[in-house]
């Protein structure tokens, strides 16, 4: 006899796994802006840059059924906006002088 699968029997640890890729993202940008709260802004967000760039690719390399809510519209706007404000954060971070 085969097991029902994991939605019917547990759909709440389904679902919080289908949404295990916006969590990472937003644990890095939780890290990200602790680190500015406690003045390490540069560091901060370069952490919050990445954090947009790894939430890009994720959602360009996983499948639409796994990516969750990182999946809002269509997956090249996706990819292109949050790696594009990710690499921009990034280099206007690094860019300004001091520090």
């Amino acid at each position: 006899m085969t097991r029902p699968p994991l939605y019917t029997r547990r759909p709440f640890l389904a679902g919080l796994i289908r949404q295990l890729p916006l969590l990472v993202v937003l644990v890095a940008v939780a890290v990200g802006l602790l680190m500015v709260a406690v003045e390490h802004w540069r560091r901060g967000l370069v952490v919050i840059g990445l954090a947009l760039v790894a939430g890009g690719l994720l959602r360009l390399l996983l499948p639409v059924r796994r990516v969750g809510f990182l999946a809002v519209r269509s997956r090249p706007v996706d990819v292109v906006l949050l790696a594009g404000v990710g690499i921009a954060l990034t280099a206007v971070t690094l860019s300004v002088p001091g520090g």
